[in-house]
């Protein structure tokens, strides 16, 4: 069982009462971009304003403080080299690329097909209206889901075919 020490402990309640003393002793406390606090001992109104801080009148703050990571000691160990039995024959790994492009090939062909009947059914922006549809926001609804969901499959087809690009040519 780990024993909590006091040092430590007034520690933290120094550190967790700084903001709440700055406001009580009638510091200015600021929150600046980033969600750092700072008081009015630290830096002047102007820098303040210049750095584009806010003033906190009067708010219950809580300052948690993260633990630092601890530097290492020595120097960094590199990585071990790969065993020379662990490389891929090169006809395998050529393999490996002619199936890796195939999958993606055809992927590529669904998700073309995908975006024609899309395409189709988005109707340049003027879709067939459904006997759901007596309310006109609705309608509108789908065709902004129907343009969302071309954008959607010509990123994805985008994505495809730079994937196939980092490909060695087979």
């Amino acid at each position: 069982m780990h024993r909590f020490h006091p040092t430590l402990a007034l520690l933290l309640g120094a550190t967790l009462a700084w903001p709440a003393a700055a406001l009580a002793q009638g510091a200015t406390v600021y929150r600046c971009p980033g969600n750092v606090y700072t008081s009015s001992a630290d830096i002047s109104a102007k820098e303040a304003e210049a750095k584009g801080c806010k003033t906190i009148e009067g708010a219950p703050i809580t300052v948690i403080q993260g633990q630092q990571p601890r530097p290492r000691s020595g120097t960094a160990v590199p990585e071990a080299p790969r065993p020379a039995d662990s490389k891929v024959d090169p006809s395998q790994q050529r393999a490996r690329d002619g199936d890796a492009r195939r999958i993606l090939e055809s992927e590529l062909k669904k998700e073309e097909d995908k975006l024609a009947q899309l395409q189709k059914d988005y109707n340049n922006g003027e879709p067939e209206r459904r006997g759901d549809e007596r309310n006109y926001q609705k309608y509108q609804d789908r065709v902004a889901e129907m343009k969302a969901a071309i954008a959607r499959k010509e990123s994805d087809i985008a994505a495809i075919k730079r994937e196939i690009g980092k490909l060695p040519p087979s």
